[in-house]
């Protein structure tokens, strides 16, 4: 068992490892005015009243550099607690969000051009053959009807519960990570209602089931599907927030795609609509889980090893500890 000087050298060890501006201990509890310190975008954010942030962590002597990015200040889970900080860090960062989603086409290069393209081209290709695929399914009374009734998984009302319940769940029994799905969730489908919403206007396609089909600029709203860009946003969250847990991802994704077919066999959308609507909501949860989620919820990034040396000249003994998630191994 190792004694309490190695532990505090572990504690701070792990403390500048994870560039966090307080022990977990106190990260872990409602901070009413955090200082900004932290070079990691997820746990590196104050409260948006902070003015003049700069970054501390240059090492003496050096001059510090600003913070440019709102982002980069420290939020602890206190405020995802208290109603009042967590809609001003969700109106904030649904902000910046737009901001990066709508700029991020002119940002593509050649690192990420797959990305771009490969999307685009399935999405051109689909808009070509969309009638043929639209009949090549039935089309029955009864089909639709069973489509509109699944596609509702995929529905804001029914989605919007699901995070909440999280979030609550979280809340009440401590939980980190079930508290940030409820956070993050509800960010993700904000972000997809908006997208939707833009992408709709600009490109008012009709939709299967009204006049001229098919039909870009004709009035409709069918181009890009507003219940699969939802449903896959948060697919994506839950596929990125439970890594070690294929099982929750390919059922998030499973009904992710049921809900997409339903809405082509409910005649309210063409399969590159919910093409696009699926890809663009895939991208947008896995950016927002990129850019906040909070590694305090993540418990399995302290399975990461670490190296501690340790010195006892009382009892003669000097090594290494090598830690796995509290677990030591002496050598």
């Amino acid at each position: 068992m190792m004694n309490p000087f190695r532990w505090h050298v572990v504690a701070l060890t792990m403390t500048m490892l994870a560039g966090t501006a307080k022990a977990n201990a106190q990260a872990a509890k409602p901070v009413s005015n955090p200082s900004p310190n932290s070079s990691l975008q997820e746990q590196s954010q104050a409260p948006p009243e902070t003015e003049g942030l700069i970054d501390e962590s240059a090492p003496q002597g050096e001059t510090s550099k600003p913070i440019l990015d709102r982002r980069d200040r420290v939020f602890y889970p206190g405020d995802t607690e208290r109603p009042r900080p967590l809609l001003r860090k969700l109106f904030l960062n649904i902000v910046l969000d737009q901001k990066d989603i709508f700029t991020s086409p002119f940002h593509a290069n050649r690192h990420n051009a797959l990305e771009w393209l490969l999307p685009l081209g399935v999405t051109g290709a689909l808009i070509a053959s969309d009638t043929h695929i639209a009949n090549a399914f039935e089309n029955s009374r009864g089909q639709v009807r069973w489509g509109g009734r699944i596609s509702d998984i995929g529905a804001s009302y029914t989605l919007i519960p699901i995070v909440a319940g999280s979030y609550v769940y979280g809340a009440w029994r401590d939980n980190p990570k079930a508290r940030e799905i409820g956070v993050l969730g509800t960010e993700s489908l904000l972000d997809t209602l908006i997208v939707a919403g833009v992408l709709k206007e600009v490109f008012r396609r009709n939709r299967p089931d009204e006049k001229d089909p098919g039909h870009f600029w004709g009035g409709g709203t069918s181009f890009p599907s507003g219940h699969a860009i939802q449903v896959w946003s948060i697919a994506s969250l839950l596929d990125h927030e439970y890594k070690r847990k294929k099982i929750i991802g390919i059922t998030a994704y499973s009904l992710a795609g049921i809900v997409s077919v339903a809405r082509i066999a409910a005649q309210k959308h063409f399969a590159s609509d919910v093409v696009a609507g699926g890809t663009m909501g895939w991208f947008i949860g896995r950016y927002v889980y990129d850019t906040h989620m909070s590694h305090l919820a993540h418990t399995h990034a302290s399975l990461m090893p670490m190296v501690v040396p340790f010195a006892e000249p009382s009892k003669r003994a000097y090594g290494v500890t090598l830690l796995f998630d509290g677990a030591s191994h002496i050598h």
